[in-house]
């Protein structure tokens, strides 16, 4: 039905930004596969499967983001996932269609810690997920800290954080729209502009007033613009360790060299490389995943991914004894050197046969 309530453009733009978030995570599930290794008397394997339920969480506070709902359950359905289902607080027509589009099984309308707890231990039609992904305020964080020993998290999502790494050869005026475009998220969002031109941090201030003076989320990103700031570095060797040392969420690279100088970064949740890969194009569809890791948290762990939703399963099959030995023998040994008796006179057993 909300589908039907949206206009003929909506609705397929709807299905484009879709369909590439798809094709994406469909190239990422095409590059995992299973594993079969021989070792003495058999065989090991890893098998990899899906949670079999997964609860995409998607902000509906200050905006509704559709975007979230077709990021979190678009990718849930490409891992496999049989039982999806969508939590956001008053959802409108273009999360609902996108929730449909994405193949959600059903949407709860609800937001805040409550619809977490929804999630992590079930409420009426909704059976307790196995999984719970999607960002959210300060309060959904909290929520997912505490279920996490219940079910599974994908992150602890903060407020959202873009660094700007620039030269000279930079465009001010784009580079400030990049920075306001991340500011009018949320007032306490983190934008931060490194660069090797001191000169730059002038001209994108005064674009920074020119992109405030008629925005209608101004108020907004002047209370995150006042989290962030600008860090003037001597070098670009400087300028990487500075955004190493920062782990951003969001990395946007507008140097001479961006190419180049790309490989050379190590810690962030998603990398744009050059002025023409706008933060926003990723946070709108281009294909990769706009959850991302937050507060540094880029130096141990990625993105929302297919992977996400996958475990890796080990197998081991004996199906010949006496090829076994030393495998049943080494095992006797680590049983008594690590004080379990009980360990090694369970594998002294596969000696009698």
């Amino acid at each position: 039905r909300a589908q039907k309530g949206l206009s003929v453009d909506d609705r397929a733009r709807l299905e484009r930004v879709a369909s590439r978030i798809r094709a994406f995570a469909v190239a990422q599930r095409g590059a995992l596969g299973s594993v079969r290794v021989p070792v003495p008397g058999g065989i090991a394997e890893h098998r990899i499967a899906p949670v079999e339920r997964a609860g995409c969480y998607a902000p509906g506070g200050r905006y509704p983001l559709p975007s979230s709902v077709l990021m979190t359950a678009v990718t849930a359905r490409v891992a496999g996932v049989r039982d999806v289902w969508v939590a956001t607080p008053k959802p409108q027509t273009l999360s609902l269609a996108a929730a449909a589009i994405a193949g959600a099984d059903g949407v709860l309308a609800a937001g805040g810690a409550q619809a977490i707890a929804a999630l992590a231990y079930g409420a009426g039609p909704i059976a307790p997920r196995d999984l719970i992904v999607g960002p959210g305020n300060r309060y959904v964080a909290a929520a997912k800290r505490l279920v996490a020993g219940a079910v599974a998290i994908d992150m602890l999502a903060g407020p959202s954080e873009l660094v700007v790494f620039a030269d000279s050869s930079a465009d001010p005026a784009t580079v400030a729209a990049d920075l306001v475009a991340q500011a009018e998220h949320d007032p306490h969002a983190v934008p931060v502009l490194v660069t090797t031109d001191a000169s730059l941090v002038e001209r994108v201030e005064r674009e920074l007033a020119r992109c405030l003076a008629d925005l209608p989320t101004a108020r907004v990103a002047r209370a995150a613009l006042a989290h962030g700031g600008a860090i003037v570095v001597s070098s670009v060797d400087d300028g990487v360790a500075a955004c190493d040392a920062l782990a951003p969420e969001h990395l946007h690279l507008e140097l001479r060299d961006a190419d180049a100088v790309a490989p050379r970064l190590a810690h962030y949740g998603a990398l744009f490389v050059g002025p023409g890969a706008a933060e926003v194009l990723g946070d709108y569809g281009a294909g990769p995943n706009h959850v991302l890791p937050t507060g540094g948290t880029a130096r141990s762990t990625g993105g929302l991914s297919v992977y996400t939703f996958l475990r890796v399963r080990t197998w081991l099959r004996i199906d010949d004894r006496a090829a076994a030995l030393p495998l049943i023998e080494d095992a006797i040994w680590l049983g008594r050197a690590e004080g379990l008796e009980g360990h090694a006179r369970a594998a002294e057993r596969r000696l009698r046969s």
